[in-house]
């Protein structure tokens, strides 16, 4: 396979959903995408779509100056690249994939160490909607890197540049999904709780919509008070560990697993331990932060 030179190309490693919606981005952008991924099905629904087929990893780091590679985490990362290390050199390896940021500052440097230049990238999108107004792309790594393939990438979703650490894009990305994780769970819950009540989930989600505009509020107020060691008053976590009750009861009156809530539960219970012992008001940010 010739080299292709043009700045309008692209290889994208790894066919999951994410890296489908990846190419689907580049295709309707104008962007020639060569791909490649372990399982030939998912290559052919691509190149159904106009993408070229690379029979191997070594193809695929050929055809383009920049990989992009979307897996499962980072140990996939030098299982697919081990097996072409030779032709890394002078390629430039963007690996949008997940993991801990500790994981993708070892990643950054086992690609330099063969020759490659390295972008990490933590995609915030909606499920794999990456044209999702909502979505962007979180970046880190090399200024000068990400500032040369940075028209390249931008079909994908909006960028956001964090800096040049390797890891912050982890930290930010990792961070934001430890906020959506127990929002899933306790959507899940909830919505279990009134189906469970015999009402309807349909008629419910207008108003946990509604409730939802205030969070962004909520999320500024704690941020204040997490800058000086969180938000906290013995009257008050006593008061989130009679109101997670409440939640707990409702919930297993009708059969719901309440594990969730009860977990949220002992944080409020340890705070207020935590207060009692020490003679002043200790926050769950200060416990969780692992403060003294």
């Amino acid at each position: 396979m010739s080299e292709q030179t043009s700045s309008r190309s692209v290889s994208v490693v790894g066919l999951g959903p994410m890296g489908q919606a990846m190419v689907r981005a580049f295709l309707d952008a104008g962007v020639e995408v060569t791909v490649w991924n372990r399982s030939a099905d998912k290559v052919d629904a691509m190149v159904e779509l106009g993408a070229h087929r690379a029979a191997t990893v070594a193809e695929a780091l050929d055809a383009n100056e920049v990989t992009v590679l979307s897996l499962t985490h980072y140990a996939a990362m030098y299982d697919v690249l081990g097996q072409a290390i030779e032709h890394l050199p002078g390629k430039v390896i963007a690996n949008l994939s997940s993991d801990s940021p500790e994981q993708t500052r070892k990643g950054a440097e086992w690609v330099r160490s063969h020759g490659a230049q390295f972008l990490s990238g933590g995609v915030m999108s909606a499920g794999d909607n990456i044209v999702h107004p909502a979505s962007y792309i979180f970046y880190s790594g090399p200024r000068e890197v990400f500032d040369a393939h940075a028209e390249l990438l931008r079909p994908l979703s909006p960028q956001e540049y964090l800096g040049a650490d390797d890891g912050l894009a982890q930290v930010f990305y990792q961070a934001l999904l430890t906020i959506f994780h127990p929002w899933m769970l306790a959507f899940d819950q909830a919505t279990a709780m009134i189906d469970r009540s015999g009402h309807s989930i349909a008629e419910f989600v207008p108003f946990a919509i509604r409730s939802a505009a205030a969070f962004p509020y909520f999320m500024e107020e704690m941020s204040v008070a997490n800058q000086n060691g969180g938000w906290a008053g013995l009257a008050s976590l006593k008061m989130m560990v009679a109101g997670a009750q409440h939640i707990i009861d409702a919930s297993e009156e009708v059969g719901v697993d309440a594990t969730f809530s009860h977990t949220a539960q002992s944080f409020w219970r340890k705070a207020v331990a935590a207060s009692e012992a020490k003679g002043e008001a200790v926050s769950t940010y200060a416990l969780m932060r692992g403060d003294s």
